[in-house]
């Protein structure tokens, strides 16, 4: 499992603009950035529609007063279900990455399967990346939403 200190892989991402989605390679997405990147389980699922995304949206501007460059919420969605969440939920300030086919979460060992919920998916973490090394890790333990939110993040800060 990646770590404090660890580079951000260079691995294929898809990241969702108001015009569409663009490829992008992670390692160079986030170098010479202050970036919370924070990772859901599953676009318009419970916790993360009520609670995760939403954190980070309304704390959008006091994140990015600490210095952050971006917000950025990854899932092993597609691009277009990123979109339309994003939008629903009024995340201008979110840059949403589509991990598709679950490459990065699998570069980053933090992978889990949900069987017919929705096969291979993300754990729920959090984390703080600083010119494409990661500074702060926070992940949750299953079933679980204390360290990744929007709050613990910004006291980290």
């Amino acid at each position: 499992m990646i770590s404090i200190g660890s580079e951000i892989p260079a691995v294929n991402v898809t990241v969702v603009t108001p015009e569409g989605q663009e490829a992008a390679v992670a390692s160079e997405l986030f170098a010479g950035k202050k970036v919370v990147l924070f990772a859901v389980p599953g676009a318009f699922t419970p916790t993360c529609s009520a609670h995760h995304l939403p954190g980070y949206v309304v704390l959008a501007d006091e994140i990015k007063a600490k210095g952050v460059d971006m917000i950025a919420c990854i899932s092993v969605n597609d691009a277009f279900v990123m979109k339309t969440w994003g939008e629903q939920q009024n995340a201008e300030a979110i840059t949403m990455i589509a991990d598709g086919g679950a490459a990065f979460t699998k570069a980053l060992g933090l992978t889990m399967e949900t069987g017919d919920f929705g096969g291979t998916r993300s754990q729920r973490y959090a984390m703080i990346i600083e010119d494409g090394k990661v500074t702060a890790l926070n992940v949750e333990e299953p079933k679980q939403f204390e360290v990744s939110k929007a709050e613990t993040i910004l006291a980290a800060l």
